[in-house]
């Protein structure tokens, strides 16, 4: 393959190399066997400063480092987790980053140690003010990076007051959706419910008035990601036991309009378990017809979608948290699934007729298309993303030794970096507009990072 002029571009007419790639792949499952063959595919070079090791010619920079002082007179937050990236005004990059970060953290929070700067924030503009006692510390910060320069030209807060927004998902109308992976109700000391999701414009230059979209579900969320055809939100829930569900609009890119909460099952076998965890009930490669069941009540406060969803048929899944749309096709992470619960890869292609009554005859198809059985190939996949050349990227996070991870079209799986610095996770991996940088944050540490170097060895361009 010749390497593209325009890595993203390139990407809109080839993702369908993903599928590719899984599909050799989901020829076996994912063993030392594999791993075996792998090896040689790209050797990680030694960091000499201990922190991040690389492929030969590739380079990383801290680009922004928890505790700093940002642009608005605010510390950057800590815990970095889900990011999206925007195509800015003259060639900037637009980086809306997640804080995994619950009240009380007060090492990480953006206001200083004693929430000294509170009142330097309008009230309005923060969800939960935990009656300035403990504010609740998550939200997003929003970066402007040159990326000629590798420098950070602006930093700020963006959203403001939620709790431990995990991850989220980039909209195609130029926003990013923020997940709280929280539930906790109002009490003595929060404000709020929690359990929701938040929209950030991407081009917003400070904190933007907080709205959960509770239509879309109140639960312990992760990850979101939309089909830019039909406008339908597919979400993720990090729980031992959680489902797959789908948002579809009343008003396709305006989600806090309202619209209808389904959770995934499979065609004629209700309730199905795909953890793999006791039987190997689902195979790799296995095509299984999906339904839809319609949700009640999506705003409980029992947290008890997931048993109801379940007692309706809706199939479960082990942690599901990393999801990512191609080429009309969606890719799926569950950290937890497996025999060794060491993670699965699901692949899930909508109907031709998503969300409407025609689907019930032309259905989307979901399919297991990875399954790890050795923790040196693939440990707890948790954040996932598309590189521009077709290769699906995972962070992992097992609080061992921690790698991101790629998948070629080949089928082969190839390790990227290898964090030596810490035990700590990986997450938010997305790339620049450009395809010319991968951000990515080392969340214990709280960095977030821009990685760069020569794509095409990758890719054989």
């Amino acid at each position: 393959m010749s390497k593209p002029t325009n890595p993203r571009r390139e990407f809109i007419k080839k993702s369908s190399i993903v599928s590719l790639g899984f599909l050799a792949l989901s020829r076996c499952t994912m063993s030392s066997e594999n791993n075996e063959k792998a090896k040689g595919l790209v050797e990680l070079i030694k960091d000499p400063n201990g922190y991040l090791d690389l492929p030969n010619g590739f380079s990383y920079k801290v680009i922004s480092k928890s505790g700093d002082k940002m642009s608005d007179g605010f510390f950057v937050p800590g815990r970095p987790d889900g990011m999206g990236a925007f195509a800015g005004a003259n060639g900037r990059v637009i980086l809306v980053r997640n804080h995994e970060n619950s009240p009380g953290n007060s090492s990480d929070s953006p206001f200083g140690l004693q929430n000294e700067l509170i009142d330097q924030i309008d009230a309005d503009l923060v969800y939960d003010l935990g009656n300035k006692q403990k504010p609740a510390l998550g939200g997003t910060s929003t970066l402007i990076y040159n990326e000629e320069s590798q420098e950070v030209e602006k930093e700020y807060l963006s959203l403001a007051g939620t709790n431990r927004n995990c991850a989220g998902g980039v909209t195609p109308w130029n926003s990013w959706l923020t997940c709280e992976e929280n539930v906790s109700l109002a009490n003595d000391e929060l404000e709020k419910d929690h359990g929701y999701v938040f929209e950030v414009p991407a081009l917003a230059d400070g904190p933007v008035q907080p709205q959960p979209i509770k239509a879309m579900g109140r639960f312990y969320h992760e990850a979101v990601a939309v089909d830019p055809r039909t406008g339908i939100v597919y979400e993720t829930e990090d729980r031992p036991d959680g489902l797959i569900y789908r948002y579809i609009p009343n008003v396709k890119g305006e989600l806090l309009k309202g619209g209808k909460l389904q959770a995934l099952a499979i065609k004629a076998q209700p309730k199905l378990d795909t953890r793999n965890w006791d039987d190997k009930t689902v195979q790799v490669r296995q095509n299984l017809e999906v339904e839809w069941i319609d949700m009640n009540d999506v705003e409980s406060l029992k947290d008890d979608l997931r048993y109801r969803g379940f007692e309706s048929g809706a199939a479960r899944f082990a942690r599901g948290e990393g999801i990512w749309f191609g080429d009309g096709e969606l890719f799926f992470a569950c950290t937890n699934g497996g025999p060794e619960k060491y993670g699965q890869v699901f692949r899930y292609q909508p109907s031709v007729v998503e969300g409407t009554e025609a689907e019930k005859d032309q259905p989307g198809t979901l399919e297991l298309y990875a399954e790890s059985e050795d923790k040196t190939v693939l440990h707890m996949c948790d954040n996932l993303t598309i590189a521009p050349w077709g290769d699906v990227i995972l962070c992992e996070d097992n609080s061992q030794s921690n790698h991101i991870r790629g998948i070629n079209k080949e089928g082969e799986l190839y390790n990227f970096a290898r964090n030596v610095s810490s035990r700590s996770e990986f997450a938010g991996l997305t790339f620049s507009p450009s395809g010319k940088t991968l951000f990515v944050n080392i969340q214990v540490n709280g960095d977030t990072l821009a990685i760069t170097g020569p794509w095409e060895t990758l890719y054989g361009g």
